[in-house]
């Protein structure tokens, strides 16, 4: 197991200067700290939309069309995913542009983030008005308490209940909790997509087929991959605390890229901290973390999280915790309490 050092995580620095782009798009957002948000819309409207466009014509034909999209699957559902996922998630939580300038949320939701398998509204109707309403708690369409979270098995069934019915269910939980407006939008967005999908097919299916219709599939994978792990050690004597149903990676390359995504239990203490806010509330919050013994892990992320459950390697889980002021008397102790907190709440 790790002390607790030097967060390494990124957290605010004040630009001395800022380029005369930047400044242009200080008069559409609410935050100058979003503006590395801004940067990256702008990397993908350069590289993947006019990649996309490309390999939607018939200059490429036969393997050339195939050289072509490979590096373009890498760099959009690889490299520019994670990170334009994550940037999202921050703008579902945080409305980064002003009142006036709306319209640019709602083209990133309808345009952009169905290129890297958003579809349009899902993800905030089940996200910000599910998720965290409900709290991974049995109304939550996307809940892990019913499973064993270090088994293959229930992990399969969990995810494909999610492919199969995650969007019935999240339509069931709004219409039955009476959010019209959401369930509405959240449809709307839905059947759009479908329609565009096949639309599309007329003008090139084997581009819609890889650029759009896979991602999605792709996306819903890796998103319940995520919420199952983030959500994979529950203390069945308090599922609802929100530091004793989930826990913080620190000190990780999957913060530097994806906006500190890695501190879940913070950010459901406080789901609208902005992004560079949170290791400083990490810091805050030590004696709840020692209080509920909640799971600190420094130097790895959810990937390794997940594989190393899958594997049921607590030994390398417990030592890669953090332990602070002997939270944990041994890692056997901690091994033993990892294993405890990934059977089922009934």
């Amino acid at each position: 197991m790790k002390l607790l050092g030097t967060i390494t995580d990124p957290q605010y620095q004040p630009k001395a200067h800022l380029t005369a782009y930047e400044k242009f798009w200080l008069r559409f957002i609410n935050d100058e700290r979003d503006l590395p948000f801004i940067h990256l819309l702008t990397r993908i409207h350069l590289i993947v939309f006019p990649w996309a466009v490309l390999l939607f014509t018939p200059l490429l034909q036969g393997v050339y069309w195939w050289l072509a999209f490979i590096p373009y699957a890498y760099v959009a559902q690889s490299y520019f995913k994670g990170r334009f996922g994550l940037m999202f998630h921050c703008m579902c939580h945080r409305p980064m542009f002003k009142k006036g300038y709306m319209w640019l949320h709602k083209y990133t939701t309808w345009i952009v983030a169905p290129f890297f398998g958003n579809t349009p509204e899902t993800y905030f109707a089940h996200h910000i008005i599910m998720h965290h309403v409900e709290n991974n708690q049995e109304d939550d369409a996307s809940s892990t308490l019913k499973y064993r979270r270090d088994s293959p098995t229930d992990f399969i069934k969990y995810l494909f209940r999610f492919l199969l019915l995650g969007i019935v269910d999240t339509f069931m939980y709004l219409f039955n909790r009476k959010k019209k407006k959401v369930y509405t939008r959240f449809t709307i967005g839905e059947l759009s997509f479908y329609a565009f999908c096949v639309a599309m097919c007329f003008v090139n299916f084997k581009a819609t087929l890889m650029i759009f219709i896979i991602p999605v599939i792709y996306a819903r994978f890796i998103m319940m991959m995520g919420n199952w792990t983030q959500h994979c050690f529950v203390d069945q004597r308090d599922p609802e605390g929100h530091f004793s149903s989930t826990f913080n990676c620190i000190n990780n390359v999957y913060n530097q890229n994806c906006w500190n995504d890695g501190y879940h239990a913070i950010h459901h203490y406080n789901p609208g901290l902005h992004y560079t806010e949170i290791p400083g509330v990490f810091m805050k919050n030590i004696e709840n973390f020692k209080k509920n013994k909640t799971f600190i892990f420094d130097g790895i992320h959810y990937l390794h999280i997940f594989f190393w459950l899958m594997n049921k390697r607590y030994d390398k889980l417990a030592a890669n915790l953090v332990n602070i002021d002997n939270t944990f008397s041994s890692q056997q102790e901690a091994e033993a309490l990892l294993r405890e907190r990934v059977m089922p709440v009934v």
